[in-house]
Formats: C-alpha cells, sequence, structure tokens
C-alpha cells in the first residue's frame, strides 16, 4: 500500500523522527533517528545489536513521529509495524546514504559485530498536524 504523500515528503527531507518501539514490560521506548522512505513503508536504519531492534523482533508495533526541522509543530506521526527487516550490504549502503543526507558524507561512526539493519514499517494509521 502506497503511504500518505506527506508522510513520505517529510521522511525524505532533512528531517528527524521519533521511533517508538516497546519494551518487554511493555513500557514505550523512544529515540531521536534518521529515516526516509520508499513508497510502501517508512524506512529506519538501526544496529542489529540494539534495544529497539529486538523490541521490534518481538513486537513488530512502532510509531514513528516526523516532525519538521523548520517547525517542530509540523508533524507527521504515523503508526504501523515492521513488515520486514533487510541486512547485509543494502543496509550498510543505506545507513551511509542517509548520513550524507544528514552529515553531508559516509557514516563514520563504527558499526557493531551484528552489522546494520533496515526496518521497513508499514503504516496503518497517519495523524498530521500543520502538514
Amino acid at each position: 500500500m502506497t503511504i500518505d504523500a506527506d508522510l513520505k515528503a517529510m521522511a525524505m527531507a532533512k528531517n528527524f523522527a521519533a521511533l517508538t518501539t516497546l519494551m518487554p514490560d511493555g513500557q514505550p521506548q523512544t529515540q531521536v533517528m534518521w529515516v526516509h522512505a520508499d513508497d510502501d513503508h517508512v524506512l529506519i536504519n538501526t544496529e542489529v545489536g540494539r534495544q529497539k531492534f529486538r523490541n521490534v523482533e518481538r513486537d513488530p508495533r512502532v510509531t514513528v513521529t516526523v516532525l519538521s526541522a523548520d517547525n517542530p509543530y509540523q508533524y507527521v506521526e504515523a503508526r504501523g509495524r515492521v513488515v520486514n527487516t533487510i541486512v547485509g550490504d543494502e543496509a550498510r549502503a543505506d545507513i551511509d546514504s542517509l548520513a550524507q543526507k544528514y552529515l553531508g558524507g559516509p557514516y563514520a561512526a563504527p558499526i557493531g559485530p551484528g552489522g546494520r539493519v533496515i526496518l521497513q514499517i508499514a503504516v496503518d494509521k497517519v495523524h498530521k498536524n500543520g502538514v
């Protein structure tokens, strides 16, 4: 299913997103993330060893709120679930692409032994403010 056009535009711009996952005890965990999208999914890149990845492996429900860099009262909230993960060379190339978008160069931070992973998020519900 094609994602909302405003959501895609916000995710493709140089805006940050808040990703909320659910901890094993059900408590929400939210982190500020780089974000982008394809025609069908919101995309988040993380490391396999991180808590957020363990959370979505156990419970794929997430919320991603993309905030405008120019006006934080302008945002798009997407509720959905992680429907696929991509690892390996594609995930590594993806983090370099995101680093280029946000930092203007290649990703320079060390990558853990598990490597990078792209979370493909199918969106079930969208809420917009100021968009």
